[in-house]
């Protein structure tokens, strides 16, 4: 939640890749930034009540977003919540598993371990604590960007 935003290296990669799932972009951004992880988590846009489910890739401790152009928001109205992080290797077999387990759905996102009571959290991602924890950070986050300005009168 602390790492800062590589404005223009999400520039110069949201230009590389196609599509519009942040999930698929990220995994595209991963194949060509060596050394990057492939974070899912949830992203807290200012203006919006809650929080999306995001994908982006971390790169030497900084973000990489290659949805950035599209959310049309300056840094500052941004806060990236990680759940769950995998390295090249650890992706590629995730997909590889999920292709094999469900070849009728798309293998992206990848979620953690199953949750110990199966719930699911509202609209969002199945996944086990660390979803949950990341869902309520990621809420506070949009709570804090939408609280009403209190005026002096």
């Amino acid at each position: 939640m602390d790492k800062a935003l590589d404005v223009a290296q999400s520039q110069a990669i949201a230009q590389q890749v196609k599509g519009k799932d942040p999930f698929n972009l990220a995994h595209q951004a991963a194949l060509l930034l060596p050394g990057g992880d492939y974070i899912q988590g949830f992203l807290a846009l200012k203006g919006d009540a809650q929080p999306r489910e995001h994908a982006w890739v971390e790169l030497e401790g900084a973000i990489v977003d290659p949805t950035l152009p599209r959310l049309n928001q300056p840094p500052e109205n941004l806060v990236y919540v990680e759940a769950h992080r995998l390295d090249l290797e650890s992706l590629m077999a995730a997909i590889e598993e999920a292709k094999e387990d469900y070849p009728e759905d798309d293998p992206l996102p990848i979620y953690g371990g199953a949750p110990e009571s199966y719930d699911y959290y509202g609209d969002v991602m199945l996944g086990d604590k660390a979803y949950s924890s990341a869902l309520e950070l990621a809420k506070a986050a949009c709570r804090k960007f939408n609280a009403p300005v209190k005026r002096n009168t």
